[in-house]
């Protein structure tokens, strides 16, 4: 399966989540956030296209990262090549963030035509930051998120209790350091 990323992979970061991490930048965005930090990534038909196959490949040979980002771009507009990557990391242990400028509940709307891809997704993902980026709630204290109105999810407890649930963990270390 083909997915359009923006660039290649980073294998070692730690701004995207806790750890070492390896992060898939998805190319393609329609939120148009002001003052986004990967403007680039927002044409639809920008970037690049790659087999899943390679990226499972590389996901396969990883030995130091604690897990995978999935960043962008907006990673919800390829959700089942990303579906596919994901199951794979977690087969080998990795722990799963993704990053989307739409809230939580826009992709599990009723209305919403893409919903069950959306669904199949998040069941493979552990941390979910939603939401766009909003320039007048920018705080750069935050950890792992851009602005204040942006969530950090933790997926797995949201979808069992049917509703949201931060990860508080991540949240409260941000609040003792800013104090």
């Amino acid at each position: 399966m083909k997915i359009r990323i923006a660039s290649p992979i980073t294998f070692d970061s730690i701004v995207d989540g806790p750890g070492l991490r390896m992060v898939i930048w998805t190319q393609g965005c329609i939120h148009n956030c002001e003052e986004c930090h990967n403007p680039q990534t927002h044409s639809l038909r920008g970037g690049y296209e790659v087999d899943t196959k390679e990226i499972i490949d590389k996901l396969n040979k990883l030995k130091l990262q604690r897990g995978i980002t999935l960043s962008g771009g907006e990673p919800f507009l390829q959700t089942e090549a990303l579906e596919e990557i994901a199951k794979e990391a977690k087969v080998n242990n990795l722990d799963v963030w993704s990053y989307t400028g739409f809230t939580f509940e826009e992709l599990l709307n009723d209305r919403n035509p893409n919903r069950f891809k959306n669904l199949n997704l998040l069941k493979h993902i552990d941390v979910l930051v939603d939401g766009k980026f909003e320039k007048n709630e920018k705080d750069i204290f935050l950890k792992f998120r851009g602005s204040s109105n942006q969530r950090i999810i933790d997926v797995k407890k949201t979808l069992k209790e049917k509703k949201i649930i931060l990860a508080e963990e991540y949240i409260e270390r941000e609040l003792c350091e800013a104090k």
